[in-house]
């Protein structure tokens, strides 16, 4: 049986969708039947570019579409904006026909087809995120013949920005990492591209202070990325001692480290989950900050921390999880249906940081702009619509409420923070908050051993004096609490014991 010929219709009667209706009908005509182009020049309704009609303006798009049954529209202005791209879309989706765009025409020529180049719509076309304006110069005299060390380096930040960095020149790159599987593939990607840039692999935690300090001492990384760190929420809520071990402990081995060894910069990457936290995941990022700060103030190494919200497509991300359930027949599930996030893209992430980079002093923590909140319903629905089905009948929203520690919104700023600008119109400076230093030591010291205790109740309330803002609801723990009052857990003898021995506190 041959298969249907589908209908599509394009979207711009310009250059782009001259080349569109040319390529595809001296070479495509089996599979398409173009049947009309949309423009917002008046002037051209009622021509044809090609031998198609021009059918009318956007606003037309969903009579066109019901009227001709169309079951693909192809965008095909390359120069569109974020902005208005985003508007077209919208008015694509409530359609339900497949969406699909043509990119840039120097893509299109690096490609060499259009046909191959027409690429199916991302959620992030959806965003209006205006592209990245870097200081490149900047970033490569900060990079250029330098040995840089990421740890977390085969996440999805840590990848990306080694990416991003071998683009700068650097002497080396070492991605450090505990799951293997991540950093090979990234082992992969860079060996089959042309460049001279060494990059050594390395498998190992951060809670390894041992074996940190031996990568330190052979590589003498010049700046330090500290991507690794548990991420998810409800799993650290479940782990709380994990969470504390790993990322707070490990960030001070790594900072230690950096310290020690003479490391020119060390960047802390943070997130919006850090302000006013509900969780304890955000609770040991706060931490983290306040790590780094505290290390800044008697060290050569020029500490700071960029904190941004949630990258698309990210490990462990609503986009991905979305895009599996809709494949699989749906239901799409989400926790609740006004839950509010911040969302940029993974490449836009990484290059801000590697800029953040270069305007570090001491002690700051630089936050992205990341434009306008978004509703993950609204990204369920256009997700489902973008695949070319119908919400509620092809693909159902299931609520299934808040999990333990989430928060409705997300906030990049705490209320005693100020902003001070940077040379980029997307990278701004928190205020540092002043830290008693002995405290704070004190308080590390009583976490770490309530951490390695696996006290959950008392890492909570540790938690809770170190991190002023941070807010728990009940604890509902089994385990008993372990008292960490002077008087019956003496501190001198928390600095004797096995903590010590596992967990630096500077």
């Amino acid at each position: 049986m041959d298969k249907r010929i589908e209908k599509m219709l394009v979207i711009g009667a310009g250059a782009g969708g001259g080349m569109v209706i040319d390529d595809f009908n001296r070479n495509h005509r089996g599979a398409y039947d173009i049947v009309g182009v949309i423009d917002d020049d008046i002037a051209k309704r009622g021509s044809r570019l090609y031998g198609v009609p021009v059918l009318g303006d956007r606003y037309d798009i969903e009579i066109v579409c019901a009227e001709k049954g169309v079951d693909v529209i192809l965008i095909a202005i390359p120069s569109l904006s974020p902005e208005e791209k985003a508007k077209i879309l919208q008015i694509c989706t409530n359609t339900a026909c497949r969406i699909k765009m043509l990119p840039s025409i120097a893509e299109i020529l690096e490609i060499g087809s259009v046909n191959q180049s027409v690429r199916n719509v991302d959620i992030e076309d959806l965003l209006a995120r205006e592209p990245v304006r870097l200081n490149n110069a900047r970033i490569t005299d900060c990079i250029r013949g330098k040995t840089v060390l990421v740890t977390g380096g085969g996440g999805s930040i840590g990848s990306e920005l080694c990416r991003q960095i071998a683009r700068h020149n650097p002497e080396k790159i070492i991605i450090f990492d505990i799951y293997e599987n991540s950093v090979y593939d990234l082992l992969n990607e860079f060996s089959s591209r042309a460049g001279h840039v060494g990059i050594e692999a390395i498998i190992g935690s951060v809670r390894d202070k041992e074996r940190l300090s031996k990568i330190f001492s052979r590589y003498r990384p010049n700046i330090v990325f500290h991507a690794a760190a548990h991420k998810h929420v409800p799993l650290m809520e479940a782990n709380p001692s994990q969470a504390v071990l790993n990322n707070v402990f490990g960030t001070m081995n790594a900072a230690n480290c950096a310290k020690k060894y003479g490391a020119e910069k060390f960047i802390l990457i943070s997130t919006d989950k850090a302000v006013n936290p509900t969780n304890v995941m955000g609770a040991t990022k706060r931490l983290c900050e306040l790590v780094i700060q505290s290390m800044s103030h008697d060290s050569n190494t020029e500490f700071a921390a960029v904190r941004f919200g949630n990258v698309l497509g990210s490990n462990g991300s609503v986009i991905p999880l979305f895009n599996k359930q809709i494949r699989n027949g749906g239901p799409v599930t989400l926790t609740h249906r006004d839950i509010t996030r911040y969302f940029m893209t993974i490449s836009e992430a990484a290059q801000l940081v590697l800029e953040a980079a270069t305007y570090a002093s001491g002690g700051e923590i630089y936050v992205l702009d990341m434009g306008k909140p978004v509703k993950i319903y609204d990204l369920a629905v256009n997700l489902i619509k973008l695949s070319g089905l119908e919400p509620y009948k092809d693909i159902d929203i299931k609520i299934i409420g808040l999990r333990s520690g989430e928060k409705l919104y997300e906030e990049l700023l705490m209320s005693e923070e100020g902003l001070a600008t940077t040379q980029n119109n997307k990278i701004f400076i928190a205020k540092p908050v002043d830290v008693d230093k002995a405290e704070f030591e004190k308080g590390l010291l009583r976490l770490g051993h309530a951490a390695v205790m696996q006290d959950n109740t008392t890492i909570r309330r540790v938690l809770k004096e170190m991190v002023g803002n941070y807010t728990y609801c009940c604890e509902d723990e089994a385990s008993h609490s372990y008292a960490y009052e002077d008087e019956v857990v003496n501190i001198e003898d928390i600095k004797k014991d096995y903590l010590l021995k596992h967990l630096d506190i500077i």
